[in-house]
């Protein structure tokens, strides 16, 4: 009992830390180059992308919003017997907002409000899994006020505050059998809040040169009074409360990111990146529970995340004066270790292709789109004798394959 109880928490994590479900979409017209824009600047959007830039702006304000539609889906079969699970996700839909304001030319004030962490994942009540999960649904956004500096002609300083704040739902089957065939199941609910900053700087080394540094920290999310449900058989309520309250802290993790552009012509930039993500301290999440009992009492869940790479390649290639054209793709590598992989958070690593258009109705309105698609590479893992999920037996397990679609559309203005 008490193996099983933790086992319920250990789904948890998926509120924020969930590979699968960090959102790069924070920017049109960097989407379609691979989703980089630490060494160029392109607009507002250079808030969250490197806040050192947004004085590079011509304009006394620039404003700039837009959204994207996530259509994934996963894939498991089961080696032991053949059969095969999809999802059945809905549309997610990410959002950014950036407004900047030049106080001087040497500094420069903006605001940005983003969806770093987001979607949904539906399996299904009835699946094989149902008893590690059924659906996750979860909302985040990130609020960011932040200044930059134009410290000398080649370097700029940006830094911002971030405050973050989100909700999930999360439901999962238990294995209890009720005498009315009702299934026993937790539906686990809650808000987090947490603080973090955004660091940038850019270095223009020759005219056609630019590097670009940013560090994005790591932010604890802190959940309060979360609600906790369970449908179990009535002789069980003793030990597993129908109604509960949790709080937990849940670690983001920090990103640094190096990127370099190079302007080849009148025409055409290149850029590359290069970003670690700081999964490792996703060591371990614990509970602490309102209300405990013999067989149910507060826990510690291992994750064991490892750090992660992502590797960026992206063009823009100015058509005309009206239209610009870009491409782009990246490799970005999954933080879960195989002993420690279910389809709570169906990550595998993403190999990334990206294209995009912009075009500028005047000198004041333009329009951006972009389409990504993410190929999630087939991976084959499995529960040991180390995961937690003892209770559903040790080999429960086999292929994923994932893959998403994400069309993109967003609107900049200034004067």
């Amino acid at each position: 009992m008490k193996r099983l109880i933790t086992s319920l928490l250990s789904i948890l994590p998926l509120i924020s830390l969930a590979g699968g479900f960090q959102v790069n979409l924070q920017g049109n017209q960097q989407a379609g180059m691979g989703h980089l824009g630490t060494g160029f600047y392109l607009g507002a959007s250079s808030t969250f992308f490197n806040p050192a830039m947004m004085g590079h702006s011509e304009n006394k304000f620039d404003l700039e919003f837009g959204g994207s539609g996530i259509i994934s889906s996963v894939a498991f079969q089961n080696q032991m017997t053949g059969d095969v699970s999809r999802t059945d996700n809905p549309l997610g839909t990410p959002f950014y907002l950036y407004g900047t304001y030049k106080i001087n030319d040497e500094l420069t004030a903006g605001l940005a409000v983003y969806t770093p962490f987001g979607s949904s994942v539906v399996w299904g009540d009835d699946w094989e899994g149902r008893h590690l999960i059924q659906d996750i649904s979860l909302q985040a956004v990130f609020i960011q006020p932040t200044i930059s500096i134009q410290a000398s002609e080649k370097l700029s300083l940006g830094l911002g505050f971030v405050y973050a704040t989100g909700n999930v739902e999360i439901n999962r089957a238990l294995a209890f059998q009720n005498s009315n065939n009702i299934q026993s199941g937790a539906s686990l609910s809650g808000g987090a809040n947490g603080y973090g900053f955004n660091f940038g700087a850019h270095y223009q080394a020759t005219d056609k040169l630019g590097i670009g540094v940013t560090y994005r920290s790591g932010v604890k999310m802190e959940l309060e009074d979360g609600d906790a449900e369970f449908t179990v058989p009535t002789p069980v309520q003793a030990t597993v409360p129908p109604t509960n309250t949790f709080s937990a802290t849940l670690p983001l993790p920090s990103t640094t990111t190096i990127g370099i552009s190079y302007q080849l012509n009148e025409k055409l930039l290149i850029s590359a990146e290069y970003s670690n993500i700081n999964w490792d301290v996703y060591e371990s999440l614990d509970f602490d529970f309102e209300t405990n009992t013999d067989g149910f009492q507060d826990s510690e869940n291992p994750r064991r995340y490892e750090s992660s790479s992502i590797f960026r390649l992206g063009f823009q290639y100015m058509v005309n004066d009206k239209l610009t054209a870009r491409i782009g793709g990246y490799y970005d590598e999954s933080p879960i270790q195989d002993d420690f992989f279910n389809p709570e958070t169906p990550n595998s690593d993403n190999l990334g292709l990206t294209a995009g258009l912009s075009y500028l109705f005047s000198d004041k309105l333009a329009i951006d789109a972009s389409f990504i698609y993410i190929n999630g590479l087939e991976r084959e893992s499995y529960y040991t004798g180390n995961n937690l999920n003892q209770d559903f037996g040790d080999n429960f397990g086999g292929k994923y394959k994932s893959s998403s679609f994400i069309p993109g559309i967003g609107v900049r203005y200034n004067f």
